[in-house]
């Protein structure tokens, strides 16, 4: 098989993983680069960097008319990971190539584990919310919701407000027991009350943003799995605001790691590889976004998971044995 035609399949497979799932497509660029595509780990990261820059303005510009990103948060944010970015992208090609490898190998093993960990969180939140909905149904006219036990074994009011509180997280909408809903309070610190106050949640907001800038800039991905995650535990944004202000986070801490590789390294790639890879990808996270609306979003991030998973112990066995 050509290189041109390799770099085309592969491309397209980190396109429909971006596509399908809003992220991850730099945690498997990179090992396709390498091990496909003979590609150094170093200027595997520099091509992936690319391919998650341009995938983020794209999504960037898609989430800008829907009010779920936090501007001014997701800029204070990647403030703090900027410089740790840039002074992890200059180490990169000073770093042993096993050692790199090998940090990517644990790095894709615990996206996978939070990929994971977030679509049995999303059954639960479904479970919830299904039996918040019964409890009404239930009730006799003239009675109090809070007599009735839902299906979790709680009283429906109970069961009513874990399904609120589990939906706002969940989509960024407080939705009631009845079906109406209204946008949910945007939780972000500074931005609106309810954020992390006092110096240790500022401290939280520095040291997660400075060591996602540490692993854009070291090993080329995006890390919109590590985001997402602070922004919702760190400044208690809802799960739609937090998708949409991690790409700014996520673009501000590539094009950083970008320019400072790019600067320190010159440009030393392969553009018999490069160009195709990236516009495959590209043109691919377009059919992803159709896939996505076909299929089952758990079973997609399950059976991603499962990739990263197999491919992590690939690249530790590569290096260690």
């Amino acid at each position: 098989m050509s290189v041109l035609i390799l770099a085309l399949l592969c491309g397209a497979m980190v396109g429909l993983a971006l596509g399908a799932l809003g992220g991850g497509g730099g945690v498997l660029a990179v090992p396709a680069l390498v091990y496909l595509l003979g590609v150094a780990p170093a200027d595997a990261g520099t091509t992936s960097l690319v391919v998650v820059t341009v995938t983020s303005v794209t999504a960037l510009a898609r989430h800008a008319g829907t009010g779920n990103i936090c501007w001014r948060t997701g800029a204070l944010f990647a403030a703090a990971g900027v410089p740790p970015a840039i002074g992890a992208s200059v180490l990169t090609h000073r770093i042993p190539q096993a050692v790199l490898t090998a940090a990517f190998a644990v790095l894709a093993a615990l996206a996978a584990a939070a990929m994971l960990r977030a679509t049995r969180r999303g059954h639960r939140i479904r479970r919830v919310a299904a039996a918040a909905t019964v409890a009404p149904k239930a009730t006799a006219p003239g009675a109090t919701v809070g007599a009735v036990v839902s299906r979790s074994g709680g009283s429906g009011r109970v069961g009513a407000t874990a399904a609120r509180a589990a939906l706002r997280t969940a989509d960024g909408t407080t939705a009631s027991a009845n079906g109406r809903g209204g946008p949910a309070r945007e939780d972000a610190g500074g931005d609106a009350p309810g954020g992390p106050a006092g110096r240790a949640g500022h401290l939280r907001i520095a040291a997660a943003g400075a060591g996602l800038g540490a692993v854009t800039g070291l090993l080329g991905v995006g890390g919109g799995f590590l985001a997402v995650p602070a922004l919702v535990s760190v400044l208690r944004l809802p799960m739609r605001r937090a998708v949409g202000t991690s790409l700014v986070v996520i673009l501000i801490n590539s094009v950083a790691s970008l320019a400072t590789r790019l600067a320190a390294g010159g440009m030393s790639l392969d553009l018999a590889v490069f160009g195709p890879f990236v516009g495959a990808a590209i043109l691919g996270a377009w059919d992803g976004k159709r896939l996505a609306a076909k299929l089952s979003g758990a079973a997609l991030q399950r059976a991603f998971a499962t990739l990263l998973l197999a491919m992590a112990a690939f690249m530790l066995i590569d290096v260690f044995v």
